[in-house]
């Protein structure tokens, strides 16, 4: 058992619980009553324990009692809570603007700014004021638990509890454990989270524990993305969205979290572990200073309806309406698609299913049989899922033709290749494609990661090609990243831009550049996970739930680097890492090791886990 600080043997027994005989919380304190701190006061109260809510003024104690009482209301609203249940939560709640009633509390949880002066200023007091067993926990996200938990006289019982935002709703809670903290006190919050039905995972005190560490390197780079002008905030939003089904994107979401909680978070993180893509984009900071704070403000990244809104309103960064833009296109009644795996015929598809004619190259006659009948059986498959009738089912199956010579695409208004990710096969090709395909044709590669421009290189009409990236699979994936070389003429950026929106995908625009928009914020960030792994600060099933639980993502960086293929990942990282030779984008050793070992992913049934 851990030792205690000298006093009465009732404190000792207080945190000094046996094995099994977790302590039965029945009040506990809250200190800070903004979004973070009443959404934890609301947790508690929902599962029956008794809450003394502080907050610094009677002012602030009224805002807090209203930013509660619109959560329930919305609860309510929602069938989330009956009326009821919502009488019996707020009976269970004291609103106060005295710390000195927190004394009979058997936890405190602190939820106030993340400054940290003003936290160990609440410690130290707080060490004063409860019970020598009582547990004091703080919700910071960033800063360090073990300089907050050395403001108090016996640090052992100060722990992290890190909820997420909104806390009613996500299941997911950080339990910071410093080097001090007493095994007790920390066994009892973990069990404490268990009973408010949350997912605790357990972390060291490292700036960012687990999700903001992540989280944030991200958001970091999407305002780096913008700021130099690399994309639009509406196209970094969109692709991170539709590319990887993120509920939001990450430039709207650093408005939601708020730019001067952001800047803070960063900038605590970069102090402590100095990686320079931690080092906070100079944009966050001018922005704070102009009081452009993100949806609390008004204004941020985007322009809201009012303070605190959610309604994003035009402002003058606004992209025109679809359709209501002047550039000048190509018109496209014939597309060529090159390439027999499971991208093009997906592409195919999609084509056939707009209304184009489509002429599809393959190597062997075979290979034409093979993806004219995975084409048949993915409009059949739309069929029976009622996404398209059996005349629409006929009609697109008429508009495609197989071919396995490359000469047949000669008329085509423009080729879209789909071969192996190599970049001697792509050249080559092009070279083929230059001299088959008539004057003014749009030559477009699907690469997700090479040079567009080398490809453009090999052809004596480098202004026609451009890059059309679909997602697999291009069936599903709404979006299409249209990449623009040095060389590529605006029109036809512009007649790829509406291809997109004629076959029924969301295209984004950026320039040539490694990983595009997606896989340049996606694969830094899943380097960093296994990083994380690597340094043994927590295991690959913590680090998955941390970010789906915590932060909302459809799969957590280890299941989906199994599932994307761990040589295909390293070939990314690889690219970025040659491209920008920023040292934090050099691959993580593991990722390498695993590859060497043949430990591939999903596609050789062992990764970062095994599968069956």
């Amino acid at each position: 058992m851990g030792s205690v600080t000298p006093g009465t043997a009732e404190a000792a027994a207080g945190l000094c619980q046996t094995a099994g005989m977790a302590r039965d919380f029945t009040q506990v304190g809250v200190i800070g009553l903004g979004t973070m701190g009443a959404g934890i006061v609301e947790v508690f109260a929902r599962n029956g324990i008794d809450v003394i809510a502080v907050e610094v003024s009677d002012e602030a104690v009224e805002k807090g009692r209203g930013v509660l009482a619109h959560s329930t209301d919305r609860a309510v609203a929602r069938g989330k809570l009956s009326a009821d249940d919502q009488l019996a939560l707020h009976a269970r709640v004291r609103f106060s603007a005295e710390m000195t009633d927190l004394a009979q509390c058997q936890l405190v949880i602190e939820a106030v700014p993340e400054q940290l002066a003003l936290k160990k200023a609440i410690f130290a007091r707080l060490d004063t004021i409860v019970g020598d067993d009582a547990i004091l926990a703080t919700n910071t996200s960033s800063l360090p638990v073990t300089e907050i938990a050395v403001a108090t006289v016996n640090p052992k019982r100060v722990v992290g509890m890190h909820f997420f935002n909104p806390a009613p709703v996500l299941q997911f809670v950080e339990v910071i454990k410093t080097v001090i903290t007493s095994d007790e006190v920390f066994e009892e919050v973990k069990a404490l989270a268990e009973r408010l039905g949350k997912k605790p995972v357990i972390v060291g005190d490292k700036a960012g524990f687990i999700a903001n560490a992540l989280l944030f390197g991200y958001l970091n780079h999407a305002v780096s993305m913008y700021e130099s002008k690399y994309a639009t905030r509406e196209d970094i939003d969109a692709a991170m969205k539709l590319g990887c089904g993120y509920p939001m994107g990450p430039l709207a979401l650093m408005d939601l979290i708020g730019l001067d909680t952001a800047y803070e978070i960063l900038d605590t993180m970069y102090k402590q572990g100095r990686d320079r893509l931690h080092a906070p984009s100079p944009i966050i900071k001018q922005m704070v200073s102009a009081g452009m704070r993100g949806r609390k403000s008004g204004r941020g990244f985007y322009t809201y309806a009012e303070p605190g809104a959610s309604q994003v309103v035009p402002d003058a960064l606004t992209p025109e309406p679809a359709g209501q833009a002047q550039a000048v296109t190509q018109p496209v009644r014939s597309v060529g698609v090159v390439g027999s795996g499971t991208m093009a015929v997906g592409i195919v598809q999609v084509l056939a299913q707009a209304g184009l004619d489509v002429v599809f190259v393959a190597r062997s006659d075979a290979k034409v049989a093979a993806v004219s009948a995975k084409v048949a059986q993915g409009l059949e498959k739309a069929v029976q899922r009622g996404r398209m009738t059996e005349q629409e089912r006929d009609v697109a199956l008429s508009l495609v033709t197989g071919t396995s010579q490359l000469d047949d695409l000669a008329g085509v208004d423009l080729v879209v290749e789909a071969v192996v990710e190599d970049l001697t096969v792509k050249r080559a090709l092009f070279e083929n494609l230059d001299e088959i395909c008539r004057p003014g044709a749009i030559l477009a590669t699907t690469t997700s990661s090479l040079p567009v421009v080398e490809c453009a290189a090999a052809t004596s009409r480098p202004g026609d090609v451009v890059g059309l990236h679909f997602f697999n699979p291009a069936q599903v994936m709404r979006l299409v990243e249209v990449v623009h070389t040095v060389a590529t003429a605006d029109d036809v950026v512009a007649t790829a831009v509406a291809l997109c929106e004629q076959i029924g995908k969301q295209a984004v625009t950026c320039g040539d550049r490694a990983g595009f928009i997606v896989n340049a914020l996606l694969f830094p960030y899943l380097n960093d996970a296994i990083k994380m792994l690597e340094a043994n600060y927590s295991t690959a099933d913590d680090i998955d739930t941390a970010m789906k639980t915590g932060c909302g993502l459809p799969m957590g960086p280890f299941e989906l680097l199994d599932a994307v293929g761990l040589d295909v990942s390293l070939a990314i990282e690889r690219e970025l890492y040659l491209e920008f030779r920023e040292r934090g984008y050099a691959p993580a050793p593991l990722l390498e090791h695993l590859v060497r070992a043949g430990y591939l992913g999903r596609k050789t049934g062992r990764g970062f886990r095994t599968h069956a």
